[in-house]
C-alpha cells in the first residue's frame, strides 16, 4: 500500500474538479485549519460517510522508563484526538482485505 501525501491529495482533488491547485491547497489548508480548531476547542468533527473526530482524555497511569525499565515513571492525564470511521467508510476498507492477504 502506498503512502498519500497532502500533495498527491491536492493533485487528485484539482486533477477531478478542474480547479488550480493552489485554490485546492486553499481549500485543504482551510479545512485541516478549521478542523483542528474544533478540536483543540473540544468539540466533535462529524463528516457523513466519512467519520468523526473525538477529543478523548487518556487517564494519568504509571508506566516505565524506557532508558531504565526498573525505575516507574508518572503519566499525566492528557487528550488526545481518536477517529471513529463512518459506515460508508468502514464498508470500502473492509473490502480490502483479501486484496491485501493475496499480495503477501
Amino acid at each position: 500500500m502506498d503512502t498519500i501525501t497532502k500533495r498527491d491529495l491536492v493533485t487528485q482533488i484539482s486533477n477531478k474538479t478542474n480547479m488550480g491547485q493552489a485554490q485546492v491547497l486553499e481549500v485543504l489548508e482551510s479545512f485541516l485549519s478549521t478542523v483542528t480548531t474544533e478540536l483543540a476547542d473540544g468539540n466533535t468533527v462529524v463528516i457523513r460517510n466519512f467519520g468523526s473526530f473525538q477529543v478523548r482524555e487518556m487517564k494519568g497511569k504509571i508506566g516505565r522508563n524506557p532508558k531504565n525499565p526498573g525505575l516507574d515513571m508518572k503519566i499525566p492525564p492528557r487528550a488526545v484526538v481518536k477517529f471513529k470511521p463512518g459506515k460508508e467508510m468502514k464498508e470500502k476498507v473492509a473490502r480490502i482485505l483479501p486484496v491485501i492477504q493475496q499480495a503477501s
